[in-house]
């Protein structure tokens, strides 16, 4: 009985997961362009990374890096985001995109939702077909607001993050 309840939840939380996908609404700047559909969302847990460094004399957090797990809407392991930007499914095929577009939806609370296009494949698989990428749904990540002087110069931050990526194919 308890086996079967817990299935119960397990069903209705998937299929909550689902709708919550389904319910957001995409700015029209960062839609993928008419002819792609999605062929896969995933949800992003990890950190930004930022480096401290200075140009023309001011000092400043420059992005470097992200560095997260993507999970199905079960909850699993399905692959990495990491620098390039380069998203790698568990199969092993991987893209590596380039920032489009990008609206700040959360000012000061968030980073901004990207449409990003891929640049490169490698490997045949999930990935080997998609063109285009949403960053949505958004929530820290923002560099540090303070802390980067001369100092600590060349320090890096990491800066937790959690974000839903839809993957277009055609």
């Amino acid at each position: 009985m308890v086996n079967a309840m817990i299935k119960k939840i397990l069903i209705l939380w998937v299929m909550l997961q689902g709708a919550a996908y389904a319910e957001v609404s995409i700015p029209e700047p960062i839609k993928a362009p008419a002819g792609y559909s999605p062929v896969l969302t995933v949800h992003a847990k990890g950190d930004q990374i930022y480096q401290c460094s200075v140009n023309k004399g001011e000092y400043a957090w420059q992005t470097q890096a992200p560095d997260a797990k993507l999970f199905d809407a079960q909850g699993k392991i399905v692959g990495n985001h990491t620098a390039g930007p380069l998203w790698e499914y568990k199969e092993g095929s991987r893209v590596v995109g380039r920032v489009v577009k990008k609206i700040d939806m959360a000012p000061g609370s968030a980073i901004a939702w990207l449409l990003v296009e891929v640049v490169s494949h490698k490997g045949d698989g999930l990935f080997s077909n998609v063109s285009f990428i949403n960053r949505i749904n958004t929530h820290g990540g923002l560099p540090p607001s303070s802390g980067c002087d001369a100092n600590h110069l060349g320090s890096e931050k990491r800066v937790a993050y959690t974000a839903d990526y839809i993957f277009y194919g055609k």
